[in-house]
């Protein structure tokens, strides 16, 4: 009887301890707690600027989706006319459509802006990793160039190169991509710089890998994050750039759409028409605002 009532009591302190014992989490709470983390994981001003950005590329990919009115007629009797209705931005002085000017003038904007992107990249990281990786006189005769173009203003480089090129969109972006080349091979050379040295790199050449190896399997891939997060950083500044070479007349000749253009073309008339040059001033701000903010999430992930 007593080792009956003993198993007993050890049944009836199983099940109680069974009860106790926490209960495996159903699939809603399991969802319901991702979920959570996801969303406190959201950062508002990165999801603005990859809106603003994503908006932007379908106007310069897509602008018929976006307006009816051409960027290069005018309509009749519809000069300097205020935002309404009909016209969401107004007119300008020949009577043409300012929010399908800015549509299209997306497509020049940002066509310029990856084009200096892409030469600044493509010839500065060369320049950057040659330098690096070969040291000695061919790093310092690359660095010395680098040097000097640093020590030259930017803008004014940038002139110089147009007027030896010629105007339009295209030159003035490779005068823009041309200016960024030193700072990305300074760059570029810095981070091979760096990851040679350190010592995977070295148990790499310990174990008897090529130079051009260890190049493309350790150096190469650990170098280039911080130069792509630079590149998005240098995408904002070359829309800028550019804009500022279409507002001195450097850029696309009129009527061609394109948002340095579009500000210079307005500054007559700000007195009576203010959103000629307002609206398209706050969009090459939002942009490069914008660039600027994907960039920095780059260097947070690259990091």
């Amino acid at each position: 009887m007593t080792g009956l009532n003993t198993i007993g009591r050890s049944l009836l302190r199983d099940d109680a301890d069974i009860l106790k014992s926490p209960s495996p989490p159903s699939r809603r709470i399991v969802f319901g707690a991702a979920w959570l983390k996801v969303v406190k994981g959201i950062r508002p001003g990165l999801v603005l600027a990859w809106f603003v950005m994503a908006i932007v590329v379908l106007w310069a990919l897509f602008p018929q989706w976006f307006t009816s009115y051409s960027a290069t007629v005018g309509v009749a009797r519809q000069q300097l006319r205020a935002p309404s209705a009909e016209h969401w931005l107004g007119t300008d002085a020949l009577g043409r459509d300012l929010l399908a000017r800015i549509i299209y003038g997306a497509g020049n904007s940002l066509s310029g802006a990856f084009v200096a992107v892409g030469v600044g990249l493509v010839v500065g990281t060369t320049l950057g990793i040659v330098a690096g990786s070969a040291r000695g006189r061919i790093d310092g005769a690359i660095m010395r160039g680098v040097d000097v173009l640093l020590s030259i203003p930017q803008l004014l480089l940038s002139l110089s190169i147009v007027i030896l090129l010629g105007f339009g969109i295209l030159n003035a972006a490779i005068a823009v991509g041309v200016t960024s080349i030193a700072s990305f091979a300074r760059l570029a050379r810095s981070e091979v710089v760096r990851v040679r040295a350190s010592d995977y790199v070295e148990a790499a050449f310990g174990s008897g890998g090529t130079f051009g190896r260890v190049l493309l399997r350790h150096i190469l891939p650990n170098s280039l994050t911080s130069v792509i997060a630079f590149a998005a950083l240098q995408l904002g500044w070359a829309i800028l750039t550019i804009s500022t070479l279409g507002f001195l007349g450097y850029g696309a000749p009129p009527p061609t759409p394109e948002w340095g253009l579009l500000i210079a073309e307005g500054r007559n008339y700000i007195a009576r028409a203010w959103w000629l040059t307002t609206v398209p001033g706050i969009v090459v701000i939002l942009v490069v605002l914008s660039a600027n903010r994907i960039s920095q999430s780059f260097g947070k992930v690259t990091a």
